[in-house]
């Protein structure tokens, strides 16, 4: 038995290493791993649990991206980072988010930490990204949905930025200033 444990660890190791330390009860599955034992390994030590059904390794090196995983990861299938939060991944426009702004197609009923702000809302797949693996709306998207609350001065030096940085292409870029000239 103890080398079908070290096999379930090591599975749920492996896509750990991908989610910045991250596990959920759903990757498990998906790894013919059952919920029961990723609660066992997690009661032995090394695995912690931060949420409903997400856990993190402790010994993975921390790379400053793990708060942005763990907030798509703890809002549920579909959840995608948004606004100010994919300006702050990318660091664009000077922001750093009190709470870390999450979208998800469908209703969240878990109860999450204070640092993460859920609103359900359905985002056109082509808005829809990830960066090094972490689901989020797109740059030019992000822009847009960042204009109520970030400076406009701000979000136009994020556009140059995106555009010099490869993450906003010249259509996306022409789109989003079209959109600011159109604040009110």
């Amino acid at each position: 038995m103890p080398e079908l444990a070290h096999t379930f660890r090591h599975r749920l190791r492996e896509r750990a290493d991908d989610q910045y330390g991250f596990i959920t009860t759903r990757d498990a599955a998906e790894l013919g791993v059952p919920p029961v034992e990723v609660r066992k390994i997690a009661a032995r030590g090394g695995l912690t649990r931060v949420g409903h059904g997400v856990y993190h390794f402790d010994d993975v090196r921390r790379t400053g991206r793990e708060p942005y995983m763990e907030a798509v990861l703890l809002a549920g299938n579909g959840a995608f980072l948004t606004g100010e939060a994919v300006l702050a991944l990318h660091e664009l426009a000077q922001v750093n988010p009190r709470r870390l702004t999450v979208g998800t197609p469908r209703h969240v009923r878990t109860r999450l930490p204070k640092h993460i702000e859920v609103h359900e809302r359905k985002i056109d797949e082509g808005d829809l990204t990830s960066y090094e693996g972490i689901p989020t709306t797109t740059v030019a998207r992000a822009i847009i949905d960042a204009r109520p609350t970030v400076m406009r001065e701000r979000l136009i030096d994020a556009i140059d930025k995106a555009t010099t940085n490869g993450l906003l292409l010249r259509a996306d870029r022409e789109r989003v200033l079209k959109a600011m000239r159109g604040r009110s």
